[in-house]
């Protein structure tokens, strides 16, 4: 295979090579520049031969077509800005993985030593992973979605046509899916915050920080931010249908129903007080709920989140994050009001979807409520600072105290 050798612009001081000598193939290192072999030359070859040039690597590219593809590699980089990316590394040669770890370092990429050949595979995968991090979170919200969709179903479609042939089978376009969007947006944001609190538990049970949390526990706990934007998500399109709502149709003519129900009873002012100040906070504290998911949601891209230091951050998604689903609940609520206490309201003895909605929300509020004791706080402070006393350990664990030595401190920040 022929070969197009080149030299970048920046020298490194020390002479090194991290491939075997190339004079074996006809090529004679450049004093004081390491030798690199790059073989082919696509899209993936000119990005790490710019890589290697700019770092002041001799780079030999080898190519079927070195008259075609010559002009595609310059000799001479100029380029100031270098990111930092991570570099799967594998093999069955100790000494071969510590070279080209060493050659990624300065290539300013982060080295990932993945062990022996038989991982190379895996890594060769990874590019082929899609949404893997996701995979969790959108089963888990189409599964919910499904639930309510079909609970509401029942509730509102099937049981007027089954008591009184009344059929109300155009309501689920949008008033059907209307209703499942906020009970799906609210059990998401509640499922964010229910892991810290899981997390905090299991902290307190066993007082230390040490222990490892169960699997799944760990991965639910790293799939918050995906269950956070899937809430916002579901919350902005709940908005959309909202506002859509008095456009219907179905709408119009419900209002000109009523209108004219109204002049027959000679009626001149349906005004009632109580239901102009309850829809008047429902939508006041849906405002405001969308308003903090959405700072929420912005604060999670890494652009924002890298210019926030950690105590900042802390308080946007905590703190913020447990206040936005207090006023989720109070909106929630004021959209029931009343209706949870009337039986008319339970169909097929089926609660009403808000009643639903409300039961995990208002669990965590408690759950929360609890940490916040001066008592059980003041624990749980100690225990995340590295307090052991009394500390739980398993009957039939040999190893005793010893266990907690060989896991990491840095744990999985509790939210």
């Amino acid at each position: 295979m022929d070969t197009i050798s080149m030299v970048g612009s920046s020298a490194l001081s020390p002479p090194e090579s991290f491939l075997p000598s190339l004079e074996k193939n006809g090529l004679k290192e450049a004093s004081g520049k390491p030798s690199v072999a790059v073989i082919g030359s696509g899209d993936f070859s000119r990005c790490l031969t710019l890589r290697l040039l700019r770092c002041g690597f001799r780079v030999a590219v080898g190519s079927r077509r070195p008259n075609r593809v010559a002009p595609l590699f310059p000799h001479v980089v100029d380029v100031t800005n270098q990111e930092e990316a991570a570099v799967y590394v594998c093999g069955n040669s100790v000494e071969a993985r510590q070279q080209v770890a060493e050659l990624a370092r300065r290539l300013h990429f982060v080295p990932v030593d993945m062990g022996t050949l038989s991982s190379a595979r895996e890594i060769e995968n990874m590019p082929l992973h899609l949404f893997s991090p996701w995979r969790g979170p959108v089963l888990a919200t189409v599964s919910l979605s499904i639930l309510f969709f079909i609970y509401s179903f029942v509730r509102d479609i099937v049981h007027p046509y089954v008591r009184s042939q009344q059929s109300n089978f155009y309501k689920i376009p949008v008033e059907i899916v209307n209703k499942t969007l906020p009970v799906v947006a609210i059990t998401l944001l509640a499922l964010v915050y229910l892991a810290g609190l899981l997390a905090a538990g299991h902290q307190l049970y066993y007082r230390t920080k040490y222990r490892r949390f169960p699997h799944w526990l760990e991965d639910w706990l790293q799939c918050r931010k995906q269950f956070g934007l899937l809430s916002f998500f579901f919350a902005g399109v709940h908005v959309l249908y909202s506002l859509c709502l008095p456009l219907r149709r179905s709408e119009r003519y419900l209002v000109l129903n009523t209108a004219f129900q109204q002049v027959r009873a000679d009626v001149e002012s349906s005004w009632n007080e109580e239901e102009v100040w309850r829809v008047e906070m429902y939508l006041s504290f849906g405002i405001m709920s969308l308003g903090l998911l959405s700072l929420l949601a912005l604060t999670s891209i890494p652009s924002v989140n890298s210019a926030l230091n950690w105590r900042e951050f802390s308080f946007i998604q905590s703190t913020l994050g447990y206040i936005a689903l207090l006023i989720a609940t109070f909106h929630a609520l004021l959209f029931g009001w009343r209706r949870a206490f009337q039986p008319e309201s339970y169909r097929f003895y089926l609660p009403p979807s808000f009643v639903v909605a409300l039961v995990l929300p208002v669990t965590v509020i408690v759950g929360k409520a609890v940490l916040l004791l001066p008592c059980v706080g003041r624990r749980l402070r100690r225990i995340r600072r590295g307090s052991e006393d009394g500390c739980r350990r398993r009957r039939d664990d040999p190893r005793g105290s010893a266990a907690a030595a060989h896991v990491s401190p840095e744990r999985v920040t509790i939210m």
